[in-house]
């Protein structure tokens, strides 16, 4: 049975990713409203839950009695007089950043009025803690599961992959900006994406030891992000910040998923094949089949895109926010030229490549590393 603080830890996790992609769309429909709009409680429910889950096992593991709290404490690091796993210390880091980081960004939308981009100090900190309790949430799974048994471990390897799922949606949630469809067909597009997004992929597989782990985080990815775009236009919306170029009349949901499932399930029949391989071919081979996969599959995806077929509800092209001007390439359903020349593409392309594969060979190490932690 998995403890109801994993659960919780788990939560957490998905109650920032929920919010900050339905804080999103709620700046793309409406715009700047009050500090305590739904999607901002979301957020900051993460790092209440945090907060609980992570204390409770500090303070029950530093204070507790009896043999389930010995063994707890068996299996805990020692910070500031204070016992408990390593991932609750890092999660309630993350808490505190996350709740830290309210006051800074309401102060921030009244001095500077409607984020102009998702990238701002108030919410990089909000990040950092958002990603501290990633972090800590993984690698409180991580200390459950390698010390478990083989019954409770396929339990908590569910969760685990779930929790990893989460973070691969979350990390491309941070790079919306540079990775819209007029973009697809730019090398910045694939650089931006193959930062962080193999690492993750591969490290949390490695760990997990599960033979198909990449493709269920993908899936958990894509799933979150179909479901978005499906529900949301159901919810009724109007802008309340001006000048609104596009009418809106419901909740405008961000693009349907990257075709990541292909390329993650590419990356399992590596990873399956290539166990007794040193990392760094390991490495080479899983980043250029991910990669080489990834832009085959959406390529010609990206082009579909663009086309009347994919306006519709399924594919959600047809979705524009209030701010999008009608001369844009976005609601002329054109591609936009960033690389000028055809040196300079291929020149990004080989960047975002060799970006894949470091990022691989980074994941494989970490993964290797989180296999042997037990506290």
């Amino acid at each position: 049975m998995i403890p109801w603080y994993l659960w919780c830890a788990a939560l957490a996790v998905t109650s920032a990713y929920i919010g900050g992609y339905w804080d999103i769309s709620w700046h793309r429909s409406i715009g700047r409203d009050t500090f305590w709009t739904a999607p901002h409680m979301a957020i900051y429910a993460c790092g209440v839950l945090a907060g609980i889950s992570s204390a409770y096992l500090i303070f029950s593991t530093t204070f507790g009695r009896g043999e389930k709290y010995e063994k707890l404490r068996a299996s805990s690091v020692r910070i500031w007089g204070l016992r408990g796993p390593l991932g609750a210390f890092v999660c309630a880091w993350g808490g505190v950043a996350m709740l830290a980081s309210a006051p800074f960004d309401d102060w921030w939308h009244n001095a500077y009025g409607l984020d102009v981009k998702i990238i701002s100090p108030p919410h990089m900190v909000l990040a950092g803690g958002f990603f501290g309790i990633e972090f800590g949430t993984v690698m409180l799974l991580l200390a459950f599961m390698n010390r478990a048994s083989d019954r409770a471990k396929a339990a908590l390897r569910w969760l685990f992959l779930y929790v990893g799922g989460t973070c691969v949606a979350e990390s491309i949630l941070l790079k919306l900006e540079y990775i819209a469809r007029p973009d697809m067909h730019n090398s910045l597009f694939y650089i931006v994406l193959m930062i962080g997004t193999p690492a993750i992929l591969v490290a949390i597989a490695v760990a997990s030891q599960e033979r198909w782990a990449s493709t269920i985080m993908a899936i958990v990815y894509s799933a979150f992000n179909v479901a978005f775009l499906w529900i949301l236009p159901l919810v009724p919306a109007e802008p309340k910040l001006g000048p609104v170029y596009y009418p809106v009349t419901h909740m405008i949901p961000w693009e349907f998923p990257l075709l990541l499932v292909a390329a993650a399930f590419v990356l399992d029949l590596i990873l399956q094949r290539t166990d007794r391989w040193w990392p760094i071919a390991r490495g080479l081979a899983g980043g250029l089949a991910f990669f080489v996969t990834f832009v085959a599959v959406q390529w010609p995806f990206a082009d579909f895109l663009m086309l009347p077929a994919a306006r519709n509800w399924f594919f959600g092209t047809h979705y524009f926010d209030y701010g999008t001007r009608p001369t844009s390439a976005y609601a002329l359903y054109q591609f936009f030229p960033r690389d000028r020349s055809p040196a300079m593409f291929w020149r990004g392309m080989l960047i975002a490549m060799l970006l894949s594969c470091g990022m691989m060979w980074i994941g494989i190490r970490a993964g290797r590393a989180m296999q042997r932690i037990k506290r």
